[in-house]
């Protein structure tokens, strides 16, 4: 692995430590790179109104936007299995870059690395009216 996904690797692995989920008892951590070589952290926020719970992906994403921060460049999500970002959190993302590279990681075996594209997982998105 080069030396910046490992950077984004362990801060991701870092986030997923101080993930609030006392209903799911599912951690994830997620840590976004920008443009300018920020790192921005996230983890899932749960919420007694299941509804309102937010996800790791939307919390790094919107801590970069609320920095001034807009071009998204990598971001690695760190959750048991390194399943990858739900279908909100595709939709939010590609709203800064469609093509995104997304690492999914199991925290149970954090050298097992799974990398796919934004486009690849959400064909099609939503772009709003033309």
């Amino acid at each position: 692995m080069n030396q910046p996904r490992d950077e984004l690797i362990r801060a991701a692995l870092d986030a997923q430590q101080r993930a609030f989920c006392p209903y799911s008892n599912f951690p994830v951590g997620a840590a976004l790179r920008t443009a300018s070589g920020h790192i921005y952290q996230g983890v899932n926020v749960e919420n007694a109104s299941f509804g309102l719970t937010i996800c790791a992906e939307r919390v790094a994403a919107s801590a970069a936007v609320a920095a001034g921060e807009r071009d998204f460049v990598e971001i690695v999500v760190v959750s048991r299995g390194g399943v990858s970002p739900c279908g909100a959190c595709r939709q939010f993302l590609a709203e800064f870059n469609p093509s995104l590279p997304i690492v999914m990681i199991d925290a149970l075996m954090p050298g097992v690395v799974h990398e796919a594209s934004l486009a690849d997982l959400l064909p099609g998105r939503f772009e709003g009216p033309t």
